[in-house]
């Protein structure tokens, strides 16, 4: 019973705590594309200089077992200021063998010789 009066009192103090309310950022761009045939494109940009660009377009592709099947390549990039206030980029793309992104934060693979 004492560890259940304990609990109820620890979520009434949490409860009663001051809660710090801030205003959604402004979305100062934003564009979407939908395609026919399932492609697309969109991007957008908000006020604390977040920023996106994606393209999706549909493609044939073989799978393991050597049938077509339809996929959609991805190209794209994103932007943001990191903690030190600088603009950090990543450029990526997606298709059928995987997800690869490239940056200045993004480690380098180490090569062996």
């Amino acid at each position: 019973m004492k560890v259940i009066i304990v609990a109820l009192a620890f979520v009434a103090i949490v409860a009663a705590l001051p809660v710090d309310v801030k205003e959604p950022l402004k979305i100062l761009r934003s564009d979407f594309d939908q395609q026919a045939d399932g492609g697309y494109k969109f991007n957008f940009e908000t006020e604390n200089g977040i920023a996106r660009d994606e393209v999706g377009e549909v493609k044939e592709a073989v799978d393991e077992e050597n049938k077509p099947r339809i996929v959609i390549v991805v190209r794209g990039s994103y932007s943001y200021k990191n903690v030190d206030g600088k603009v950090e980029s990543i450029n990526y793309y997606a298709d059928e063998n995987g997800f690869h992104a490239e940056g200045d934060s993004i480690p380098k693979p180490v090569s062996r010789r």
